[in-house]
């Protein structure tokens, strides 16, 4: 939870405070008050307002696309807090980019709404079932697709789906409230809008659709239909280290004349790259830096198993090893040599090159980006919710190494790490909070697995058949054992002098 501080003394940011603000920080040069709306998106989070907005908003400081404007939403009843905030700033944001050599300051205005929050997703359906809106976009984390880890299939099983089946005129999720407005625009004659997926997930936007199409089909069949023949669902990457707000991040962009309830930092870096399929129409994200292009496949398969995978080789085993930060993770003795040892030896080589940049570069340039320390980035934040980030971040690359024969033994030394912290303390004694949201689930395993190891495999829902490989289950189990009875720094040392 973002803490609260008191800050004064600077004017609230708002449309009519802007030009009031220091020189220093850059402001929307367009009429907000001529915006119009094209885009609903599901999840103002910092990384959207950092990312997608930012976009949109250096779009629209080139004079263009000034029908495009974002709506923002949400389907959780925390998500109130937060609009609450947006609105009462106009929904603008001040993003802090941070870079080793300094700082620049910036205000977003390309958000001019935030729907209520509703039980029932009323005004969220009403809104997307508006002509204007051309995109319905989300920003919901890797583990809000209800898609089972292993199999990749939609769970149609869940309460929250099946409760849509039954009530799709007033749905839980947004992915019920999707089809709601689909049906709407359909029964009316507007036609679709483009489904588009901003999370981290490869294939997110295969992945997008098979939850549409498939919760459509359980309730209204022909709709399921309309949407597959209708709707289009790009694939895409993202990609931006933003750090999550707290006092700290406040009490910053006050001392830099700005008083903002939300703001933002970030790197000094971003890459979205879209697959172009936009059945109603796109904004030209293209004029402000995005990549269109037909091998989306290949930039989120570097970005996700590099960056994503090299996240959780350090962040894992600095959460055990009581290391706050991932640039401090990046600086330790043995940390640094493991994420270059592992992603280089275990990972890279499964990777293909991308126009402009080998997995080599690519993997320089992550370690130069991870080490950054501008950027605040907790290992908690990174390593939180392990359940949906190991199968899609990490596995894979386990896979490849066994079906080609190369090294897996990292990864597993990762894994055992992974068991380890679930187990709930550090190795200084000190509790780790629980952070993810089947931390009982994993607590149970871990405390299990110390006289078992194999137990923490048994879980199919991660590990799927790797648990029954043996050259996988015989190198988590020998690190298992090291890191429990030598320690974890040991345990990498054994890994580096091999």
């Amino acid at each position: 939870m973002t803490e609260q501080i008191q800050i004064s003394a600077v004017p609230s940011l708002s449309d009519a405070a802007l030009r009031d603000l220091p020189s220093g920080v850059k402001i929307p040069t367009y009429d907000r008050s001529k915006l119009t709306p094209g885009i609903v998106h599901i999840g103002l989070g910092n990384f959207h307002r950092a990312h997608q907005a930012w976009y949109l908003h250096r779009l629209m400081q080139q004079g263009q696309a000034h029908d495009w404007a974002i709506v923002g939403a949400g389907v959780r009843e925390f998500d109130e807090l937060q609009r609450l905030k947006l609105a009462a700033q106009d929904f603008l944001t001040t993003l802090i980019e941070l870079s080793p050599g300094g700082r620049a300051v910036e205000v977003v205005g390309s958000m001019i709404d935030y729907v209520p929050i509703e039980a029932d997703n009323g005004a969220l359906i009403a809104q997307m079932a508006q002509p204007e809106i051309r995109i319905v976009a989300l920003t919901i984390t890797e583990g809000g697709y209800y898609i089972d880890p292993v199999n990749k299939s939609f769970d149609l099983s869940h309460p929250d789906i099946v409760y849509d089946a039954t009530h799709p005129e007033a749905p839980k999720t947004a992915f019920g409230a999707i089809v709601a407005a689909l049906r709407l625009r359909r029964d009316s004659g507007l036609g679709p809008f483009t489904c588009q997926s901003c999370d981290n997930l490869q294939g997110n936007g295969a992945i997008l659709r098979q939850v549409i199409v498939a919760l459509a089909g359980l309730s209204d069949p022909e709709l399921s239909e309309w949407i597959v023949d209708n709707c289009s669902f790009p694939n895409s990457m993202v990609d931006c280290i933003v750090p999550a707000t707290n006092a700290k991040e406040c009490a910053l962009v006050n001392d830099l004349g700005v008083s903002d309830a939300v703001p933002v930092t970030h790197e000094d870096f971003r890459q979205w790259v879209i697959e172009d399929d936009f059945c109603a129409g796109r904004p030209d994200w293209n004029l402000a830096g995005a990549i269109f292009t037909n091998k989306v496949h290949d930039f989120e398969m570097m970005k996700i198993r590099i960056l994503n995978g090299g996240h959780q080789v350090v962040a894992v085993p600095g959460e055990v090893l009581s290391v706050e930060t991932i640039e401090q993770c990046m600086k330790h003795s043995l940390l640094g040599p493991l994420f270059q040892k592992v992603i280089l030896r275990e990972v890279a080589p499964h990777v293909k090159a991308v126009p402009g940049l080998t997995p080599k570069n690519y993997v320089d340039l992550v370690y130069k980006r991870f080490s950054n320390p501008k950027i605040i980035d907790t290992t908690r934040r990174v390593a939180f919710d392990g359940s949906s980030r190991h199968p899609g971040f990490l596995m894979p690359s386990i896979r490849d190494g066994l079906a080609n024969g190369t090294p897996i033994d990292g990864l597993a030394l990762i894994e055992a790490s992974w068991a380890r912290m679930c187990e709930g303390t550090r190795e200084d004694g000190t509790v780790i909070a629980p952070n993810d949201p089947f931390w009982n689930q994993l607590q149970a395993k871990a405390k299990a697995a110390r006289n078992t190891p194999s137990i923490w495999l048994e879980m199919n829902q991660i590990y799927g058949s790797l648990g029954s490989e043996p050259r996988f289950t015989d190198s988590f189990e020998f690190w298992f054992d090291i890191i429990w009875n030598q320690g974890l720094e040991k345990a990498i040392e054994i890994y580096l002098e091999v």
